[in-house]
């Protein structure tokens, strides 16, 4: 698990599981370290420490401790393609599809064609798929020729720590001293990747900082950046020299969840065209804090911001400038927005997701709810 993505679902998932079901055994299977992030668990939730999966090793080990655990059925919360030979029926969730979309390219053919086999095959043998929406769901019929029938959505919902209330003064102090931020600000968070189209965020803004200076309007204005791995994306920084914004371009790199809340809320408009999501949690995440959100109008965002956001074109940088431009100035936009932002995000809720997946659990272990007794249930 890690602070975000997978790691996200992994923590929430368990923790809402734990909420509901007092019944069923749970084996936690991970790395301790890892396990220990989720926090305090009801009895029925046993750790059980292993190797890291991704590792041939580990990979053993777990279908040795399953079996050892004689466990009922086991949840992969990722979509994975190395062959795992389980002596129980497994359910996974599929959060993307990015690996055989646009990192297709990477590797070699030979790599390639056998990666998309075996996770062809791991869906296919799987008792239940987990989509994380619709669109998800989709792609995987379309992709992998999975019927529809034995693929369930079964939508992501923020963490409960941003929905823990506005930023306060002491934290705006806290911006102010640690970060330097005393300025109004456009947000995006997320990862630093090619398909989260950060080049054209960055385009879009130096185009908004020279159509602002025209209006008299925001002269202070910045566009921050919080994610890692900027490394590998040297694109970025050759973006901002090429646009003349230099001065006006902060990357941030990672920030842990209690402060990147506080730059939520304190953020002018998030901007979020990414090209592709699987679901996309950062939107819901500056809505909680009642901060407008831009984004795409592609793949699954549409399904997850509702009307509750300005949806653009992301391919195209006029676009996308014009929007932001619009969601600065309008101020009855930008309340509509807050308010509506507010109702989406109720929408999503972990406890939903963990009923819907327990009641998978029961059809697939073949147990009635009113007889569910013992069930166990393995988690990596």
């Amino acid at each position: 698990m890690n602070e975000f993505g997978v790691g996200t679902y992994t923590r929430n998932i368990i923790r809402a599981l734990a909420q509901l079901d007092r019944q069923n055994k749970y084996f936690l299977l991970g790395p301790p370290a890892k396990v220990s992030e989720i926090g305090k668990l009801p009895d029925n939730f046993k750790a059980v420490s292993i190797l890291p999966s991704d590792t041939l090793r580990g990979e053993m080990q777990y279908s040795t401790v399953v079996k050892r655990l004689n466990c009922d059925l086991t949840h992969i919360p990722h979509l994975f393609w190395f062959p795992r030979h389980l002596p129980c029926p497994y359910v996974v969730t599929a959060h993307d599809l990015l690996d055989h979309l646009y990192r297709a390219r990477n590797g070699s053919s030979i790599k390639r064609f056998l990666h998309f086999k075996f996770t062809q095959r791991i869906l296919k043998r799987a008792a239940r798929i987990f989509a994380v929406s619709r669109f998800t769901k989709s792609e995987i019929e379309k992709l992998f020729g999975i019927d529809s029938r034995k693929i369930e959505v079964v939508y992501n919902a923020i963490d409960q720590r941003f929905l823990t209330g506005h930023a306060t003064d002491s934290d705006r102090q806290f911006l102010a001293e640690r970060y330097q931020v005393t300025y109004p600000f456009v947000l995006y968070a997320g990862r630093i990747s090619p398909q989260k189209n950060l080049v054209r965020i960055i385009e879009a803004f130096s185009a908004l900082k020279a159509d602002l200076v025209k209006q008299e309007l925001y002269p202070d204005l910045k566009l921050i950046i919080i994610g890692d791995e900027l490394s590998k994306n040297p694109d970025l920084r050759r973006t901002v020299v090429r646009g003349g914004v230099q001065n006006d371009v902060r990357f941030m790199g990672f920030v842990p969840i209690e402060v990147l809340k506080s730059f939520y809320d304190l953020a002018k408009v998030f901007v979020f065209p990414s090209l592709y999501e699987g679901f996309g949690l950062p939107p819901l995440e500056a809505m909680a804090h009642g901060t407008p959100v831009l984004t795409s109008n592609t793949s699954s965002i549409p399904e997850v911001v509702g009307n509750a956001a300005v949806m653009v074109n992301p391919e195209n940088v006029f676009e996308i400038m014009r929007a932001l431009e619009r969601v600065l100035i309008d101020h009855s936009l930008r309340e509509k927005m807050r308010q509506r932002g507010y109702e989406q995000v109720k929408k999503f809720s972990w406890n939903n997701s963990a009923a819907a997946i327990i009641a998978a659990y029961e059809e697939v272990a073949g147990v009635r709810p009113s007889a569910a007794s013992e069930r166990r249930v393995a988690n990596s």
